[in-house]
């Protein structure tokens, strides 16, 4: 009895093993079957003839082999090369340089299918993208962005550049484009620039867009229609305001009064007098880093900017050329927008009438009521201010004037960062202000000695020369 059992047990196995064996062949007959041979030829980053299937379509195919080769490139520069940076930037152009239109599928009977890959991937019709055939040929046409073109601009969704195709017509162009912008009202129809062979006369054809005309290489099309003004115009207020953050604003028509008011008003801890309203460069940068929470490079960039204000009006010995490239980087900045905030609440005033524009950052920063004194004092920083005190006091509360301090204290002003010294002139210290406290220069004894030596240099040449000319008017 334990013998049968065995024996049954054992056929039982062998069926089982035999059958699997049998599902395995007949799984891998179905792939071996499925397996069909595509070539590729013409201007492709690779051509040759390469594994497919039945299942597989021609955008599948080429992206794949597309992809594959360009990973085996980038490999293969790792491995050789140090200075990969340079190759992958010609890598990326070689790779570019082939295109999706104009495409033939030959087919083992001899039937040929024009394929604009394209136009399939934006219109999804797969009459451009077929099942692969064994032994079918897929041919790309001469690569040449230069000269074998068309250009569409204006109200399209997608304005470029586009490779043409023998039979393309407007509606083509149109349809590579992704179609009217519907932003775009009451268009015009269409103007096509020629260039004849020489390049040196022009014909402009206007047209319907429905008349679909045939196109020629190198065409330049303008869709037509008077530009929307529908834009995102705005300007940003930051700071010391009740309702901070991006303000809406017409083209050229709303005023600095108008965009404190839609942001809230401004705090009672807000400082007319430190406001400032930045346009050009440094809002864009600004600008820029909000959007993307920069918040420590904007706080770099605005003491940058203060620094370059406040050594505006000094008094130190530069060149002439350090100080134009200050007074420049300035007037970069700036671009020339000097608004006296403190005036805001008079409606008849530059600053409540001023036109802001889009991208315009105005900043309201909040009140410091204190004077800033740093130099050659024992403790450098704010001091609360006092009204009617004079400098001498925020040098006494700063610790007193150190042994090596000069002579020639400047007040630097807050508002204009004019630099003004309180020896020569009553100078009125307000909120805002800094008071700067210079070194006396330290000389070695081996300084002078070289100045020294120079002068009497200069005095020797200058008794050498009278004593020649003594001996030539003899």
């Amino acid at each position: 009895m334990k013998r049968l059992f065995i024996l049954l047990f054992f056929i039982l196995l062998t069926n089982t093993f035999f059958a699997q064996t049998r599902e395995e062949l007949k799984s891998n007959s179905i792939i071996t079957s499925s397996i069909i041979s595509v070539t590729i030829g013409g201007d492709f980053i690779i051509t040759g003839s390469f594994s497919s299937t039945f299942t597989e379509r021609i955008d599948q195919f080429i992206t794949r082999i597309y992809n594959e080769t360009y990973t085996k490139t980038l490999q293969s520069i790792r491995l050789q090369s140090i200075e990969v940076t340079k190759l992958f930037a010609e890598v990326d152009k070689q790779f570019k340089s082939y295109s999706l239109r104009g495409i033939v599928l030959k087919r083992a009977d001899g039937k040929s299918l024009k394929i604009d890959l394209q136009k399939f991937r934006l219109n999804g019709d797969f009459k451009n993208n077929p099942y692969l055939k064994n032994d079918d040929v897929i041919i790309f046409p001469p690569f040449d962005g230069e000269k074998n073109f068309f250009t569409i601009n204006g109200a399209i969704n997608k304005p470029g550049k586009y490779y043409f195709v023998d039979g393309d017509r407007l509606s083509d162009a149109i349809e590579l484009a992704q179609g009217i912008n519907k932003a775009y009202e009451n268009i015009q129809g269409a103007e096509i620039s020629r260039l004849n062979y020489s390049g040196n006369k022009i014909e402009l054809i206007k047209t319907k867009l429905d008349s679909d005309i045939p196109l020629q290489r190198g065409d330049q099309i303008r869709v037509l229609a008077d530009e929307t003004q529908r834009k995102d115009f705005h300007v940003i207020v930051a700071g010391e305001v009740n309702l901070p953050g991006y303000i809406p604003i017409t083209k050229n028509s709303t005023s600095l009064s108008e965009v404190i008011k839609r942001a809230g008003g401004i705090k009672a801890t807000g400082s007319l007098r430190r406001a400032r309203l930045l346009s050009g460069n440094v809002a864009s940068f600004i600008l820029s880093n909000i959007l993307s929470k920069k918040t420590e490079a904007i706080n770099k960039q605005y003491l940058k900017l203060e620094y370059i204000l406040m050594s505006r009006m000094s008094n130190l010995t530069e060149q002439d050329t350090s100080y134009f490239f200050a007074e420049n980087q300035i007037r970069v900045l700036l671009d020339g927008n000097l608004i006296d905030f403190t005036t805001l609440n008079d409606e008849n005033s530059k600053a409540s009438n001023f036109i802001v524009k889009n991208g315009d950052v105005i900043i309201i920063p909040i009140i410091d009521n204190t004077v800033y004194i740093f130099g050659q004092v024992a403790k450098t920083g704010k001091i609360t201010f006092k009204d009617d005190a004079n400098y001498l006091y925020y040098i006494d509360k700063a610790g007193g004037l150190s042994e090596f301090s000069d002579e020639d204290i400047i007040v630097i002003k807050g508002q204009t960062r004019e630099w003004i010294s309180p020896i020569d002139k009553i100078v009125k210290i307000e909120p805002g202000d800094f008071i700067w406290v210079p070194k006396d220069p330290h000389r070695s004894f081996t300084f002078y000695l070289n100045q020294t030596s120079v002068y009497f240099a200069i005095i020797g040449t200058i008794a050498t020369v009278l004593l020649l000319l003594n001996q030539f008017g003899k």
